[in-house]
């Protein structure tokens, strides 16, 4: 039977680089949004994988301002988009317009054509408009017209959903959560961090002429990209997280009757690789080569909190996924 593995090795120049760039786009960041250290983290593991991310917040947790913060540390094109009701789904990838004066029809790509692209509550927008995003996140194209226009290198999406307005919106398909590599939930700033952005905002921090020059540029991005992937990844931390997302799909025969009875779903195999490429990015990140089992256990709750879909009861009981996530977890033993 032949191997079908193949084997990347980090040297240490390749190593040194990879963290020191981080460091600078890390940095970068942290000169307009204070404090979201693990913000920071996800969208940095995102832009690293190729990933996408879906953040959940109540309004004014700096979700825009760290989307463009993190596009202008890397010289990356971004564009917001604002999702209403009577958002159509040309108004995101483009239509084509009559030119009356040539006599032909010009495409006019939309905004999703940019490198950064934020969907801000993307809960609000219809069905249709939110299906015309699959194709763009997973594809990296969209088609106006019957022509393909692909999208720029390094793309990443970023939607917001705000849990606390439900009026007017539309929950996400379960198919649609999938495509997001991470869920994150934010929480308010510790009162030292709220008073920084006061002192921030006197100091003219926020203002369109102070945004630093770029820290990294999109090449560097795409090598920073091509790095990840040779972060040693060992079969037995192969078979760990292949074993975490099996817990998903048969949580009864392993963890706590009456949590496993709330699980009506498990997660699909994107939840593997996701924990796969994300865990490659964190130990970059942290200046090693090679992934860890404490890697992939920080990561299991933004991984997995899109993916396990709960019953009923787990809503009117106030039992939160992440208590699932916890006891899936502990009944996976650790290599």
């Amino acid at each position: 039977m032949l191997s079908t593995s193949v084997h990347f090795y980090l040297d240490p120049a390749e190593l040194s680089c990879a963290q020191q760039l981080s460091e600078r786009i890390a940095h970068s960041f942290e000169h307009k949004v204070v404090g979201q250290a693990r913000l920071r983290e996800t969208l940095l593991i995102a832009l690293m994988t190729g990933g996408h991310v879906l953040l959940e917040s109540v309004p004014g947790l700096a979700k825009t301002t760290a989307a463009q913060t993190l596009a202008d540390s890397i010289d990356a094109r971004f564009r917001r988009i604002q999702c209403t009701p009577d958002l159509l789904p040309s108004d995101i990838v483009g239509t084509q317009i009559y030119d009356a004066a040539q006599g032909t029809f010009v495409t006019q790509l939309g905004p999703v054509h940019a490198n950064i692209v934020l969907l801000d509550e993307i809960n609000r927008s219809s069905a249709k408009t939110q299906s015309a995003m699959l194709e763009a996140m997973q594809e990296r194209q969209t088609t106006i017209g019957g022509h393909v226009h692909p999208l720029p290198s390094p793309f990443l999406v970023m939607a917001t959903q705000n849990p606390i307005d439900q009026v007017g919106t539309y929950q996400l398909p379960e198919a649609q959560m999938d495509r997001f590599m991470l869920k994150d939930v934010l929480d308010y700033p510790s009162p030292a961090e709220e008073a920084e952005v006061i002192r921030r905002m006197d100091a003219g921090v926020y203002l369109p002429d102070a945004t630093p020059s770029a820290a990294a540029t999109l090449d560097e991005v795409r090598t920073l990209q091509a790095t990840v992937k040779k972060v040693y990844l060992d079969p037995s931390l192969v078979n760990y997280i292949v074993g975490l997302v099996y817990v998903t799909r048969h949580a009864g025969a392993y963890i706590d009757p009456a949590l496993a009875g709330l699980i009506e779903f498990g997660a699909s195999p994107r939840a593997s690789i996701a924990f796969t490429q994300a865990s490659r990015a964190l130990a970059l990140l942290q200046g090693r080569d090679h992934v860890i089992p404490e890697d992939i256990k920080a990561l299991a709750e933004r991984v997995l909190r899109h993916r396990l879909i709960l019953g009923f009861e787990a809503v009117a009981e106030n039992i939160p996924v992440e208590k699932v996530i916890g006891a899936i977890v502990d009944s996976v033993q650790t290599p």
